[in-house]
């Protein structure tokens, strides 16, 4: 190999690496506290059921149990001004049945006996433990717009990381499995750092990419796209108009009228009815077609908020097979649509494969203790990058990668990121600050640009 290409090949290296290097050094807290997040998350079912099982488990019985409508009757009696909003029921016998719903404007949970009807408890949603670990995960607990950009630009950002990366931990020269499929435990300093955060990465990043896409499903701008590319490609979910016929259309979404809504199913538009001035069906009656139609328990139930509103049935918190959203005329029992894991399109499917995954509930505790290692494996990435840095950084400098005075690799690799800020727009408003800050302010402080 000429001098020549031999330089080209070490330019390749020390951009790529650059790039790597500061996005690391930016992003690093978030991603911990991602990690930490996320891995408390994974273990919510256990969590949720040994800090709250006053409320969730009362004794089995084998007595019959009365219908919905009992229960809830038994609320509203026990709140004067509570508006019920949804039932969920669960398969378990010993699970007490929740009842969502608002008082004085507070969202509340009420938890009753499903065979006696007596109410055990109540919580302010906002008071459980989880919801404050889903606000810290998404939103970095400040919550806001912001935060929750913030995230989202922090896992844009994590992927390119992860591409970056595994350029970096290619192996050059002499192939060997040593310090790139398995680490030199035997070596020490930055080597053997080296090795726990090269290692590490390779075998996890399948996993991590899988939780990062799946993660953008929820963000504000990436998920939007996701949703419209679904719903123009055909590869979200079956129209809804054409689900059971011609049907009034509103502009309301499910997820604005119900709980437990399936990611897949949150931006369908929620038919409304023209029937009301009949009698309508009763909780039970809707609770019969949930039956019926063999929705997998738990499923949630929600009320219509008005005449024109409609029943929707929900089940996301079980298998991804076992989803589904029905809507249901609350005068006639009729299904307006009906949306089950089958109808999805093969992106709305892979999302919602990744994002059942990303919480830990694909294949039960496995996929949790997989979840686990990963967040373990995440915070032994971050953690041994910030030691390589300290190692290598040298008094009155950054420690960065040098800049390439190289054009032709320059503008290639910017080309290259410009394609992934197109994929993920706020990595792509990123990379202007990024260029504007490069190009006209740095030259203008000698002092940091020698730094950097």
């Amino acid at each position: 190999m000429n001098k020549q290409k031999k330089k080209t090949k070490g330019d390749w290296f020390k951009t790529v690496w650059r790039w790597h290097f500061y996005a690391g050094i930016v992003f690093a807290p978030i991603f911990i506290s991602l990690a930490i997040s996320g891995g408390i998350y994974l273990f919510k079912p256990q969590i949720e059921a040994t800090l709250y099982q006053d409320l969730y488990e009362i004794p089995s019985q084998k007595t019959e149990r009365p219908e919905p409508s009992v229960l809830i009757d038994t609320v509203t009696a026990s709140m004067d001004d509570a508006v019920v909003t949804s039932i969920r029921q669960f398969d378990e016998t010993n699970r007490t049945t929740e009842i969502r719903v608002i008082d004085e404007d507070v969202a509340k949970t009420v938890y009753v006996n499903p065979y006696d009807a007596t109410v055990i408890g109540e919580m302010n949603n906002n008071d459980l433990i989880m919801n404050q670990v889903v606000k810290l995960h998404s939103e970095l607990l400040v919550g806001g717009v912001a935060a929750n950009l913030l995230v989202e630009l922090a896992a844009g950002w994590a992927i390119v990381l992860m591409i970056t990366g595994l350029y970096v931990w290619w192996p050059r020269g002499k192939p060997s499995i040593w310090g790139t499929v398995l680490p030199r435990f035997r070596q020490k300093g930055r080597m053997f750092w080296r090795d726990m955060h090269g290692v590490t990465a390779f075998w996890l990043s399948g996993a991590i990419i899988v939780i990062l896409l799946s993660g953008l499903a929820w963000s504000t701008v990436s998920g939007d796209i996701i949703n419209k590319v679904a719903t123009s490609t055909n590869t979200g979910n079956e129209p809804l108009s054409t689900a059971y016929g011609e049907k009034p259309i509103t502009s309301i979404t499910t997820e604005d009228i119900a709980t437990d809504v399936p990611w897949a199913t949150q931006n369908l538009s929620v038919p409304s009815t023209d029937m009301n001035g009949f009698v309508a069906l009763s909780i039970d009656e809707i609770n019969a077609i949930a039956l019926q139609e063999n929705i997998a328990k738990p499923y949630t139930i929600s009320l219509p908020a008005d005449d024109t509103g409609v029943f929707t049935i929900t089940s996301s918190n079980g298998q991804v097979l076992d989803e589904a959203t029905l809507h249901i005329d609350p005068y006639t029992g009729f299904k307006l649509s009906d949306t089950r894991f089958k109808d999805y399109g093969i992106l709305a499917q892979a999302m919602t494969a990744g994002i059942s995954f990303h919480e830990g509930r694909l294949f039960g505790v496995a996929n949790q203790i997989i979840g686990t290692l990963v967040c373990l494996g995440i915070i032994l990435i971050v953690i041994s990058s910030f030691i390589m840095w300290r190692k290598r950084k040298p008094s009155g400098a950054s420690g960065a990668p040098s800049k390439v005075d190289n054009p032709k690799v320059t503008r290639i690799v910017w080309g290259i990121m410009i394609v992934l800020g197109i994929l993920m727009p706020l990595v792509g408003v990123s990379l202007v600050v990024v260029f504007i800050f490069d190009k006209f302010i740095l030259p203008f402080i000698p002092k940091l640009k020698e730094w950097l």
